[in-house]
């Protein structure tokens, strides 16, 4: 009777086995280099030229009273002798308190920028975050991974990586977004 019980465990255990064995599927995996994403990404490439070009724009606009300044300050130096100590401590007290004003623009200009361009950048990341998780579902992938400043994975094949057609599909999507804005705009024109 224990041989019996025996043989009856033991075939027991093969079929569970075999069950388990049936269960286990392949899991599809993937990566993007979120840096090369990043370079390559038509609308984080705009982003970064929109605040480069409003950075050089008012940058230019301060540089110009930044000149002023300093002009007026090389002026100062031939008047003062001419005008008097009087006079010169009360101009050197102006141009510091202009120096100190340019100062607190840069100051504010810098901060101004990083601020508007960090909160755009932060929608950008998420918009495209929330595209990686939809091109996953949609195409079967039960982990998608991050390479690149912040690397998630140590390692990865590259027939895993899925970088450029991420990069192609959202540059597509900004694409046809554009186009429908210029005809939403043509069409406010009429």
């Amino acid at each position: 009777m224990n041989k019996k019980v025996l043989i009856i465990a033991a075939m027991a255990i093969s079929i569970i086995s075999c069950q388990k064995q049936a269960e286990v599927k392949e899991v599809k995996t993937a990566y993007v280099d979120t840096s090369e994403l990043m370079k390559e990404y038509t609308e984080a490439k705009d982003l970064e030229a929109k605040y480069k070009a409003q950075s050089e724009e008012k940058g230019r606009q301060l540089e110009a009273e930044i000149n002023r300044f300093k002009q007026d300050a090389a002026n100062f130096q031939k008047q003062a002798q001419a005008n008097g100590q009087e006079w010169a401590q009360k101009k050197a007290a102006e141009l510091q308190k202009r120096e100190q004003q340019l100062g607190y623009a840069q100051q504010a200009l810098s901060q101004q920028l990083q601020q508007a361009s960090g909160a755009e950048m932060d929608t950008l990341v998420t918009g495209v975050k929330k595209f990686i998780k939809d091109y996953g579902k949609k195409n079967g992938y039960a982990y998608i991974y991050g390479t690149g400043d912040v690397a998630s994975v140590l390692y990865a094949e590259d027939k895993f990586d899925i970088t450029k057609t991420i990069i192609k599909e959202l540059n597509d999507k900004y694409a046809s977004k554009d186009k429908k804005e210029e005809k939403v705009e043509e069409e406010t024109k009429k």
